[in-house]
Order: structure tokens, then sequence, then C-alpha cells
């Protein structure tokens, strides 16, 4: 099979492991809907995973970076996913709540409209377009896949893993893994970056499931704690 076939198989099972990511919050947000409130849950990395996947959409285009086709369905899927979540958030959340987001979502609207207008303006080159958008992704990835250190400070902090739940954390380990395999097979700095970051971060957090799970106390009902993941995606997701 050709370097391009593979890349295509393992590309498609990237977007697989991405879109599980990326439905990992609607049980929150069935949650969210029985309960008509959204209480302590935070719109923040929703809104944040949103940027994450117009930055990648935007990278993917053919002006952009061309034969990234793979990139740009899994992200257009992650803007339509987050935008719904977001929704949620709007429907179910205090007007303070409401007014916050409006400014965010404003705020990210500008930007990605500054970062179109300077790429598309004043890059005549594919290779320029390239570097400026992927520099950005890989910022906005690596912030993503950043986030479960928090997660990790208090399981190493509580010798428990009830916050980190297992299967949320390997999927992330095996989504970082993919999307780098991706990234080498045509070489490709931006992807390459931001997601060997994931894959080592997701491997770490199972390497500290496997130390702490003995010691998490055996608890009835529904965890009170959830790890809220981006999805980046690729960061690239």
């Amino acid at each position: 099979m050709s370097p391009d076939g593979i890349r295509n198989i393992v590309g498609i099972i990237g977007n697989i492991i991405t879109l599980g990511l990326f439905l990992s919050p609607v049980p929150t947000f069935l949650k969210i809907w029985k309960m008509k409130a959204v209480e302590d849950f935070s719109p923040i990395p929703y809104l944040a995973t949103l940027l994450n996947c117009g930055l990648w959409v935007f990278y993917g285009m053919p002006f952009v970076h061309p034969n990234s086709i793979l990139i740009v369905t899994i992200n257009g899927v992650g803007v339509v996913l987050e935008s719904l979540y977001i929704i949620m958030f709007f429907i179910y959340g205090t007007k303070k709540l409401r007014l916050k987001m409006v400014m965010i979502l404003l705020a990210e609207v500008v930007f990605m409209v500054i970062v179109i207008l300077v790429v598309m303006l004043s890059t005549p080159s594919f290779g320029i377009r390239t570097k400026i958008v992927g520099t950005l992704c890989i910022v906005f990835g690596t912030i993503m896949y950043g986030s479960p250190l928090s997660v990790m400070g208090l399981v190493i902090r509580t010798k428990s893993v009830e916050y980190m739940p297992f299967y949320l954390s390997l999927a992330s380990c095996l989504n970082g893994i993919d999307w780098t395999i991706y990234g080498f097979i045509h070489f490709d700095i931006f992807v390459v970056l931001p997601n060997g970051l994931g894959a080592l971060l997701g491997l770490t957090q199972l390497v500290l499931y496997a130390c702490y799970y003995k010691s998490t106390p055996k608890k009835t009902g529904e965890p009170r704690g959830e790890l809220e993941l981006p999805t980046t995606a690729p960061t690239t997701r």
C-alpha cells in the first residue's frame, strides 16, 4: 500500500477516535438538560475547543495546506458539536454567564477574522500560510492537550483517580498517537508537535491511573467530577 493510502487509513481512524472525544461531554449535557441548569459546569473548555477546531479547519483548507481533507472534516464536525454544547449553556445558563460567553465568542470571531484576513491578504504562498496558521494551531492545540494537567495534579495530591475517567484518558492517548503517526507519514510538524504532546500526556494519565487506582476510595453513584478534554483535533485531533 502506498504512503498516501496508509495515511488516509490512519486519518480515518483518527477521525473516529476524535469524534468519540468530541461526543464525550454528551452525558454531561444530558444531565444539564434534565436539571434545566448548568450548575457548576464551565463553558470555557467548549469555547476554547470551538476556536481550536476553527483554526484547524482553516489550516486544512486547500488554499492554506492542500490535501488535508481529513483534518477539515473532523474539525468541522467539532465546530458543529461544540456550538451545540455552547447553545446549551446559553439556554440553561444565568444572564451573567451568557454575557460572559457572548464577550468570549465575539473575541474569538474577531480573532479568526483577523487571522484569515492577514493570512489571505499578506501571504501569497502556501508555505507561509501553512507556517502562520500551523503555528497558531500548535499554540492552541498545546493549550488544549495541556488542560488535564490540573486534574493530574489533583490525582497525585489526593492519590485518587476519581476525577480522571479511564476511557477518556485512553481515548486521548490513542488520539494523540494516531494523529502523530498521521503527521509523520508526510511529515507535518504542525500536526506532529501538539499531538505528540497529547500522546505523552495521555500516556502519563494512564500511568497515574495504574498507580492510584487501588488507592481510590470505592464510591457508589455517579462520579462527582469530570475530565473535560478538548479534542483538538486533530488536535487535530
